[in-house]
């Protein structure tokens, strides 16, 4: 177990058996000149007894509520953690791919038999180097990851239609509708691709088998990725998440300088995110 994690205490019923075991106690050492008095007496006890088996369980009730806030808030933390750190490694790759792709341009510069080649590959290169330094500094204002970073390629737009195939295979029907967006950021296309497989998912679990729609495009300031679906199916069960994943896609979206809003939308769900992205500019 996690040494930080919530601990469930609740001493109230240990209390409420002391309490019970006295009180029969005290009844067994008591004397009664008449019926009458043992009656009240027998009565009076069992309105104490009664007193202290109902605070017991309002206690437990108040102990268990408490204890489940703070195992909630404790769970929102790690998840925002290890966000951020799955964030930083992937940026981390896309900055590993740029100084790569640095690296190989600025070796055909050096060895270029004309003028002209020489200029291409150095606009390469600053080009390549601009988008690089752009995920580094991404990259460091969330996170810095003591661990290697995976070696996974990074998601990107091109994998969007296997996102929706994967959702299609699940039941739901999906309707892609994409804009020219032109050039993109990695670190948007991964934002993008982070979205729509959560979002799916989400409307999967709670619509069951229902039409969806995804629309993407570009904005004045970047991208906008919009999911709605119909509603849930007749005599489709809800199966409600615990709300961690859309507060993950919050503190990704909010990292970059964008925004997500997501709430009812007739009889169904609707996820709106709004995307920074300079690259088309």
């Amino acid at each position: 177990m996690h040494p930080d994690r919530p601990m469930w205490r609740s001493r109230a019923w240990t209390l409420a058996i002391a309490l019970l075991v006295l009180l029969a106690i005290a009844l067994s050492m008591l004397g009664f000149a008449t019926i009458d008095d043992a009656r009240f007496t027998a009565w009076a006890a069992l309105t104490v007894g009664v007193l202290v088996v109902v605070w017991a369980v309002w206690r437990t009730r108040r102990d268990r509520r408490r204890y489940e806030a703070e195992l909630a808030a404790w769970a929102a933390e790690r998840a925002a953690q290890a966000e951020r750190l799955r964030i930083a490694r992937e940026l981390h790759d896309l900055a590993s791919h740029g100084l790569g792709a640095i690296t190989l341009r600025a070796s055909t510069a050096r060895a270029a038999a004309s003028e002209e080649e020489r200029r291409g590959a150095l606009g390469d290169i600053e080009a390549t180097s601009r988008a690089a330094t752009t995920e580094l500094r991404r990259m460091l204002a969330l996170l810095r990851s003591p661990s290697p970073a995976p070696l996974a390629p990074a998601e990107s737009l091109d994998d969007l239609p296997g996102i929706v195939a994967e959702a299609r295979a699940a039941g739901l029907d999906v309707r892609l509708e994409q804009g020219d967006l032109g050039e993109v950021t990695p670190g948007a296309q991964l934002t993008v691709c982070a979205i729509l497989r959560e979002g799916l998912r989400n409307i999967a679990r709670h619509a069951g088998p229902a039409e969806a729609v995804v629309e993407l495009r570009r904005t004045g300031e970047g991208l906008l990725l919009r999911l709605e679906d119909s509603g849930p199916v007749d005599e489709w069960s809800a199966q409600p998440g615990s709300g961690l994943g859309l507060q993950g896609l919050r503190e990704r979206t909010d990292a970059l300088g964008g925004a997500l809003e997501a709430g009812p939308a007739g009889r169904g769900w609707r996820l709106v995110a709004r995307i920074p992205d300079g690259a088309a500019s």
